[in-house]
This record gives structure tokens, sequence and C-alpha cells, in this order.
């Protein structure tokens, strides 16, 4: 274990990024402990470290000279018991295991002094969306503190993961985060096909980029839609919700779902037709003449300036030693995008523009969102238009050929499986033991990073702020609840 530490903290040291850490119990032919996975992304691409600490160990906390370990130590030791010495803030992520049931003796941080109230919203909620705590610490209408407590739901995600056959999880892994469908369903079955040596084709992929963009710009539309709502601006509230219909029926179109359900399938994704695929051109240059309007709007509407501008800033620097990722990180001038950092496929041939602004406020997270959808847009106007590119000629996912043959798995390899979706990172990591069975599923979602953030937002802000600088991050309760 010391050895591992000491490899983490060279690569840090080194400006390498920590996308993951994390654990699980050792097998029968391992050393009993636990076995320890660290991944960073580095200029050249992902590197993979590995160590042993026996159970119940201590090792000296990441936390304490990086501070965006903190979440990943933190669910380490709740998964493993592994103990990170000197990490400040050591609290429960999901409530597993021995915690399960004991959310109320959550050891919130306090705010001390006579003018100094505490209010409280959550777990329940008056919207459809998962449960969530959040307690604000504030002196008048000020908030000294926010403090986000979650884990209120235990699905054993990845638990459920090891109990079917890998080939027939889609349904299962297409349910991980309702908004993410494309995200989490393209890494998962990224990961089954090089465990299986059965790689898909150009085409395949291509068809995967598209339904993975329509979700980015559908998720972004959502946000927008609630950020123009959250300050009673209900015109382009209005026009965001009706343009994100029109894209979420395309994508139904090609899969039979809104939410991209069905498009990707082990070795295969949805096929489109001539017919198909002149439909979804002639849809995004519509949507794409509206959406430039309505972005124009909001952007010129004094009321929204002053309403978004300077609200819930978190600084470059900050985001930096936070470790925020995905929309929310470029928002503060953090370029990092997956898409570019570990380019596959069409992605590599054809790489999407990447943005970022430089105020890092809820203005920015808007304007973010509006270029990011509007670069979706684009690109894919430019490789539906492309004749070169056959969207019609291999196999339809639902057809059973897709899921026959062999799925048999390299025995003893670790899979680490990465796709930029609409929130940043979505990662899943599967593992196979000497025979070619999965013995461990690791999911992430980038919004287990971001939570913080949100909290570090409101830091000085009104609390009549929270709605919009929550809006603005728009993160994933169930991403975060495995």
């Amino acid at each position: 274990m010391s050895e591992l530490i000491t490899l983490v903290l060279r690569g840090l040291d080194a400006n390498n990024r920590l996308i993951t850490w994390f654990g699980r119990a050792a097998t029968g032919t391992e050393p009993t402990g636990v076995v320890v996975t660290a991944v960073l992304l580095t200029s050249e691409g992902l590197q993979v470290l590995r160590g042993h600490a026996s159970t119940g160990q201590s090792y000296p906390s990441l936390t304490v000279r990086f501070p965006a370990a903190q979440i990943f130590e933190r669910e380490l030791w709740e998964q493993t018991g592994l103990v990170p010495e000197g990490h400040p803030w050591l609290k429960p992520v999901r409530f597993e295991g021995a915690r399960q049931g004991h959310t109320d003796d959550y050891p919130f941080f306090k705010v001390r002094g006579a003018e100094v109230h505490e209010v409280a919203v959550g777990p329940i909620h008056a919207g459809v969306i998962e449960p969530g705590h959040f307690r604000f610490m504030c002196h008048g209408e000020r908030v000294h503190h926010l403090e986000i407590q979650l884990g209120y739901q235990h699905r054993a995600v990845e638990a459920l993961l090891l109990q079917k056959p890998p080939h027939r999880l889609s349904p299962l892994v297409e349910s991980i985060v309702g908004d993410s469908v494309v995200a989490y369903s393209w890494a998962f079955n990224a990961a089954l096909e090089y465990l299986a040596n059965r790689p898909v084709a150009t085409v395949t992929q291509a068809s995967r980029a598209i339904g993975l963009e329509l979700e980015r710009m559908a998720m972004h539309l959502a946000t927008l839609t609630g950020l123009a709502t959250d300050i009673a601006y209900l015109q382009p509230a209005g026009t965001y919700q009706r343009l994100r219909t029109a894209i979420i029926n395309a994508s139904q179109r090609v899969c039979g779902n809104r939410f991209g359900k069905g498009w990707i399938r082990p070795g295969a994704a949805a096929p489109m037709d001539d017919a198909l695929r002149a439909d979804l051109l002639n849809t995004l240059q519509a949507f794409q003449t509206d959406f430039n309007q309505v972005n124009a709007l909001v952007r010129s509407s004094r009321s929204t300036q002053a309403r978004f501008k300077g609200v819930g800033t978190v600084s470059r620097q900050a985001a930096l030693d936070m470790g925020l990722t995905g929309v929310v990180a470029r928002a503060s001038g953090i370029e990092l995008d997956l898409r570019h950092a570990l380019p596959d496929g069409i992605y590599a041939a054809h790489p999407p523009q990447t943005l970022t602004e430089s105020s890092s406020d809820c203005w920015a997270r808007m304007g973010q969102r509006m270029g990011e959808a509007q670069t979706s847009t684009q690109w894919l106007i430019d490789r539906l238009a492309d004749p070169a590119l056959n969207l019609s000629d291999y196999r339809d996912p639902f057809a059973a050929g897709s899921l026959t043959g062999d799925w048999a798995l390299r025995p003893e390899t670790l899979v680490v499986s990465l796709v930029e979706g609409v929130r940043g990172p979505v990662m899943v990591a599967l593992e196979t033991d000497a025979t070619g069975k999965l013995i461990h599923a690791k999911v992430q979602d980038p919004s287990l990073a971001n939570w913080f953030g949100l909290a570090f937002a409101l830091r000085g802000q009104q609390i009549s702020d929270f709605p919009i600088c929550n809006k603005s991050f728009d993160l994933s309760y169930c991403g975060n609840d495995l």
C-alpha cells in the first residue's frame, strides 16, 4: 500500500488528474485484505495503479495534499474500512453496510454564534426528484456554510452487475442514471466488448456518438429550462422545453425510447437508414435556428444578467483543488473533456470544439451549457450530412445475433472504461477472475466529485441564490446513491 501511495502522489505532483480511487475485497487466491486501484489521467492517457492493504489498515491521507481526493477516500473508507489518516472531512458518503439506516447520525459541521441559524431542506422535496438533505448555516440571509447529505437510496447497483451474464445487463445499466442512459450504456458495453475481445466497427461507434450527443443536448436543454424557470423568465423556459421535446423525440425515432434506452447493446448500436438520417438532419437544422434565437434573448436580458452574474462563483483554482469535472469545471476555465483527452473512433477523427468560460459563476455555467449544446448540434449536423458515413450497414441491436456467440471474458483482467457524459466522465470498471467471471464492478458518476463544488458555490451567497446555483450544477442524486 505504501508503494501505491508513493506512486499516486508522484503522479499528482506531476499535475496528473485523479480519476478514481477505489477498492474491493481480496479474492480467495489473493492475500487477505483489500485490493486498491487508482486511475490517473496523464498527458499520455490513463495510468492504472494497484496495491494491497490489510483489513482495517490505515494510510496517510492523499487529501491532506490533494483535496480532490477527499470524496474517493471517504468512499474507500466506507466500503472497505481502510482509514485515511489525517483526512479533514471523513464522513459517510452513502451510509453503506453497517452504517445503513443511520443517516440521523451524520456529523454535520456547526457554525456557532448568537445570530446564526440553520435552514434544513429535504430529504423529501416538493418535486419528483430523488432524496437529498441540504443544511444551510446562515447569518440572516447570508450562507456561511452549506452541507449536503446524500445516501438515502440503496440500490446496490454494483452488486447487481455481478448477478447476471454481463452481456444481458444492458437494461440494468440503462437504469443507473436515467438522464445519462447512453453514456452509461456505452461505458459498460465498451468495457464488456474489450473483455470479450469483440471490438465494434467504427460505424457502430459513430451511432453511439450520435446518441450521446443527442443525450447531451437534451439534458442541457432541461437545465436551461430550469434556470429560466427559477428566475420566472417563462418565455425562454417554454421554448427550451419545447426544443428539448424535439430532441428526445428524435432519439425515440432512432431507438424506440426518448431517453436512449435500446440505443446500445453489446456489439451493436441503433441503425439509421437514409430516411431516418434525413429526418434527424432536418430536425437539427430547424432546432439550431430556434435555439440560437432563444439563447440570444436570454443573454441580452439585463434582469438575467443581474441575477446570474457574480452568483455562485467557483474560481478556477478552487475547481482544480476540489477536482470538479465536466461542464461545471469547464465553466470555471478548466479545459478538460475526454472527447479530446482520450479520443477514440469518430471523436478522434472529428473532435467537437472544446469550450470554456472564465467568470466561473451561474452566468458562466448557463453560457457553458448553451455553447456545448450549440457545438453538439453543429457536430451532429456535420456528421449526418457526411455522405462518407454509412449508418445503416451493421447489426440491429434488437436482433438476437448481437447477444449470441462467444461472450467469454478475458481472465484476470481489469478494464476501465470512460465516456464523457453530459455532466462529465462516466466510469465503469470491470474485473474478472482466473475463470473469466466478473468479480468486481465499479461505477462512478461525475456528480460524485461535483456535489462538494455546489456546497462551496453557496458560501457567502444569499440563501435565495440556492435554486439557481443548484440548477446551474444540475447534479445527479442517483449518480451518488448507487
